[in-house]
């Protein structure tokens, strides 16, 4: 594409260099489109949060302190962080430990499944710590969740957020025989700071998990993500969205990094409301089936209608 229109803007030379411990090159009050009012807990957000509260099973929505969690529990959708707590990989940007993960718990999926029915969500996001320990990177971890959900909560829809199992294709297989609505896959950020940012995985093969869904699983919608802020330049994320594109992509989500703490990859800069208007045109000039670009925007925010507006999943009727 040709990236050179007014509309497309820079970062400071400086601001290009990535630390990942020290202070942020940028201050870290959050300008006014970062702020959301928390709304009053609603009924549905108050019933799942009880349920959460006596099940052994993490969520990505409070594990994150996620500030769109009211909004997606009132609407009965929730994220799953299944594996474990301890991650075999280390990112810059997350807040998930890294180091040997605890005994392979092969009941984690009933035990997910039937959170789901409890707290009787219309669709689930399951995602994970990397498993590089297991042989199959915890592959049947995810297929066997889906598997259970869709068995115990018929008409749930399902989203695997997987890792790139070191590009096991057989890793891949297992986990599309599960049949999850959408299968996601996380880019998160542009080809030149790639490695500084995610040093354990390559922005090929990321890409290559979707060509893969695409070509062994037609049927499956394709998702994935990228988080701005963290030395990227406006044309640098227009050529991720293109190859995201080509790489069989159909739902895209960009949202804002935030610095978890000082020992995190440094904040960049914030990008403004009106980039994020950019993208989100640019990605239906691309021919993505939803693109989802705001500041407070993060992977797993109303995933259910992304499904929906994707032509992945339809809500069930009461």
């Amino acid at each position: 594409m040709d990236t050179s229109p007014s509309a497309a803007s820079t970062i400071p030379e400086g601001a290009r260099r990535l630390t990942v411990v020290g202070a942020p090159t940028v201050a870290q009050r959050k300008p006014e489109w970062m702020k959301r009012h928390i709304p009053l807990a609603g009924p549905n957000y108050r019933e799942l949060k009880k349920t959460m509260r006596g099940a052994s099973l993490h969520t990505v929505c409070e594990e994150a302190a996620c500030p769109n969690i009211h909004q997606c529990w009132e609407q009965r959708e929730a994220s799953f962080l299944i594996g474990g707590e301890d991650c075999t990989r280390r990112c810059g940007f997350c807040q998930i430990a890294t180091g040997k993960p605890k005994a392979y718990d092969t009941d984690e999926p009933r035990r997910v499944a039937e959170t789901v029915a409890e707290m009787g969500l219309h669709f689930a996001v399951v995602t994970g710590v990397a498993r590089d320990d297991l042989p199959d990177g915890g592959a049947w971890l995810y297929a066997e969740t889906a598997r259970q959900i869709h068995q115990q909560v018929p008409g749930c829809g399902v989203e695997l957020l997987i890792p790139d199992f070191s590009g096991d294709s057989d890793a891949l297989d297992e986990v599309l025989s599960a049949e999850p609505e959408v299968l996601a896959h996380n880019l998160e950020t542009v080809r030149r700071v790639f490695r500084h940012t995610r040093p354990a995985f390559r922005y090929d093969r990321s890409l290559e998990v979707l060509s893969r869904t695409r070509d062994r699983a037609p049927h499956i919608a394709r998702k994935s993500n990228l988080i701005l802020g963290m030395g990227e330049t406006e044309a640098e994320v227009y050529e991720a969205m293109d190859d995201l594109a080509q790489a069989g992509c159909q739902i895209l989500t960009i949202g804002q990094y935030l610095q978890p703490t000082h020992n995190h990859l440094a904040l960049q800069r914030y990008a403004t409301p009106d980039e994020y208007d950019r993208y989100r045109a640019y990605g239906e000039q691309l021919g993505f089936d939803h693109v989802e670009a705001g500041p407070l925007v993060r992977s797993s925010y109303m995933a259910g209608d992304q499904a929906i507006n994707a032509g992945a999943w339809h809500r069930p009727t009461a």
